[in-house]
């Protein structure tokens, strides 16, 4: 039996998704990488059961850099994880090397690689090494996963890691160094919460806290959603307002979709875990909005001409209190 939705779920119900199934989780799964400071923890969540014959599209997802103990790292974001497996994805969770459960030291040596390279090499790691997740997951099997449909997404820090493996640059401005993302792979993205323009976008504490950074988004040609908080300011990073979350839609090409979260702060209703401190703006009804919508864009951009996303942006109109959607 399906248990109801939440009893606050409010008018996020409205935004339909397939029925809910059962999920199965495995971790820590630990990658053979030899060159990596220490291996490659993941965590795998899944259906429990399939629908049909057809493998499981995949999901990479990247975790933020939050201040708490557990979160930033393949042990949290179980809201939205959980429900993306529920309506059909294998979400692959890796622990990067910037998480605080790993206690690595943190400087200006080794900063734009925590924050940017090895996140980068993580994720195609994963790709990488799809047989390798097959054959140790003991829920799964050789060919259960689709590698013609990979999906990435990511919060935060993490929502950086997944505009780069969407096809943005970035180039350091203390030495030049350039990062070229983008993987051939990955067929489309969510970005949550993600980082917007550098330069003179960026406050005096936000150039200290991200020194290396030099997004380029003109070249980010795969498609994608982006997810921002009409609430998310923060002088931390950006001289600016919310919408500076929002030039991962506005500088990138088309084509790209944004999502304005009515209201929400960096915590976007609670993604990050259930009831934890560092969401501001908890909200189960913003959470599942956000759940819902992300989930239906994926689906529609893996599966062409799937109904998902239309009927979600159908069913958003009118319920300005929850988002808005806008495309190019």
């Amino acid at each position: 039996m399906i248990f109801p939705h939440h009893a606050l779920i409010g008018a996020a119900a409205s935004i339909p998704v397939p029925e809910p199934r059962p999920v199965l989780s495995f971790s820590p799964l630990v990658l053979d990488t030899p060159d990596r400071r220490v291996p490659l923890q993941v965590r795998i969540t899944a259906p429990a059961t399939k629908l049909g014959d057809a493998p499981l599209p995949i999901l990479l997802f990247s975790h933020g850099h939050g201040r708490s103990d557990w979160l930033s790292s393949h042990e949290g974001y179980a809201p939205v994880a959980e429900f993306w497996a529920s309506c059909g994805f294998a979400v692959f969770q890796p622990t990067h090397l910037s998480s605080m459960a790993l206690g690595l030291t943190l400087d200006a040596e080794t900063i734009r690689d925590y924050f940017l390279d090895s996140r980068i090499r993580d994720m195609r790691t994963l790709l990488d090494k799809l047989d390798a997740i097959e054959d140790g997951v003991p829920f799964l099997s050789r060919g259960q996963l689709d590698r013609s449909r990979v999906a990435v997404a990511g919060h935060s820090l993490g929502a950086l890691t997944a505009t780069m493996l969407l096809g943005a640059n970035n180039t350091d401005p203390r030495d030049g160094t350039k990062t070229v993302g983008g993987d051939h792979r990955i067929k489309t993205g969510v970005v949550i919460g993600g980082t917007g323009n550098g330069g003179d976008d960026l406050s005096a504490n936000g150039k200290t806290m991200i020194p290396f950074y030099g997004i380029d988004f003109t070249t980010m040609t795969t498609p994608a959603l982006v997810v921002w908080g009409t609430e998310d300011g923060g002088p931390h990073l950006t001289v600016r307002g919310a919408d500076w979350h929002a030039d991962p839609y506005t500088l990138a090409p088309a084509p790209k979709t944004s999502l304005s979260i009515t209201g929400g702060r960096h915590g976007f209703g609670g993604i990050s875990g259930w009831d934890t401190a560092e969401t501001q703006d908890g909200s189960v009804e913003r959470l599942a909005a956000v759940q819902r919508m992300t989930w239906a864009y994926l689906w529609s951009a893996l599966y062409p001409g799937d109904g998902a996303w239309a009927e979600a942006c159908a069913a958003l109109e009118g319920l300005e209190q929850l988002g808005c959607v806008e495309s190019k």
